[in-house]
């Protein structure tokens, strides 16, 4: 099977590992630099170019993984790799619906998929109600933009929630207002999801004073054994955002499981060494079944 991986830096953990992981089962993959390609758009054709003049073509499986940065311009490469009738291991869609923090919520709450109670709203007039909607401080205040928990601040009370609200929109920045989870103590999931199934999990646990659980912020993370409940919200998330590859991050809370965000790039670096399991492989495994299930029909 000929498979590209389309991303931005082929020294990444991530992508050397699905590398290593495709050809050791004994593929054919090319590295490609998603910000070197373009297209050529026409009535009598589609396609994707690199490299300055390659083409792109003879591909069997694509396997997208976009850095926010790049979010934008590679969906759009990934549609006309869709136009081509190319296979995509997640479409531009779903990439584009799991970058959005606030239309991930909308399609969780759509679903029936429990989230911490998140308020939004574009006038500062309406600082002080959407403080109340979500039950009172202490609150997270969350910029839309932000990744690898840059940008989430806890307000401890109801004055600085109104104070960090009304700073992040003098910046003209879009924020999320929502429900603090204290129980949750710093800690939450992560779970990879491949398909219908939950290949790994892992508990994300916060520095002390901390009460981000991001690895990139010093968080330390361990193998966890999640209950069936748990596993089955995490796949019913990722179906419901339309990702066959997903990091589903979750919290235990004294309500039930509440999803946090979901991941279309999930690193495996993390979680590989949390859990000792080849998540590399696994996505390899999975997409040789697809391509096993495609020729036989």
């Amino acid at each position: 099977m000929k498979i590209i991986l389309l991303a931005s830096n082929p020294k990444l953990y991530s992508n050397q590992r699905i590398i290593e992981s495709a050809q050791k089962r004994g593929h054919e993959i090319s590295f490609v630099n998603v910000g070197g390609c373009y297209i050529k758009i026409s009535a009598n054709s589609s396609e994707v170019f690199y490299d300055e003049g390659k083409k792109l073509n003879k591909v069997d499986y694509a396997i997208p993984r976009l850095k926010p940065a790049m979010t934008f311009f590679g969906t759009a490469i990934i549609r006309q790799l869709e136009i081509m009738k190319i296979n995509l291991l997640n479409s531009s869609q779903a990439i584009t619906n799991s970058r959005d923090k606030l239309h991930t919520l909308q399609i969780m709450g759509q679903h029936g998929i429990d989230v911490p109670i998140t308020s939004f709203a574009n006038s500062s007039y309406d600082t002080k109600d959407l403080i109340k909607l979500v039950g009172g401080s202490p609150l997270i205040v969350k910029l839309l933009e932000g990744t690898k928990g840059v940008g989430v601040v806890l307000a401890e009370t109801n004055k600085a929630s109104e104070s960090v609200i009304n700073a992040f929109r003098s910046l003209k920045a879009d924020v999320l207002v929502q429900q603090y989870i204290k129980e949750s103590k710093g800690h939450d999931i992560r779970c990879y999801v491949i398909g219908n199934q939950v290949v790994a999990s892992m508990e994300r646990i916060a520095q002390d004073g901390e009460f981000r659980a991001n690895i990139h912020l010093g968080a330390t993370a361990k193998t966890i054994e999640i209950s069936d409940k748990e596993r089955e919200i995490a796949i019913k998330a990722s179906q419901a955002m339309n990702l066959e590859v997903a990091g589903v991050d979750m919290v235990r809370s004294n309500t039930g499981i509440k999803i946090l965000e979901i991941n279309s790039s999930p690193g495996l670096e993390g979680i590989e060494s949390a859990t000792g399991i080849d998540i590399g492989e696994k996505m390899i495994e999975y997409i040789e079944k697809k391509m096993h299930h495609s020729n036989k029909t």
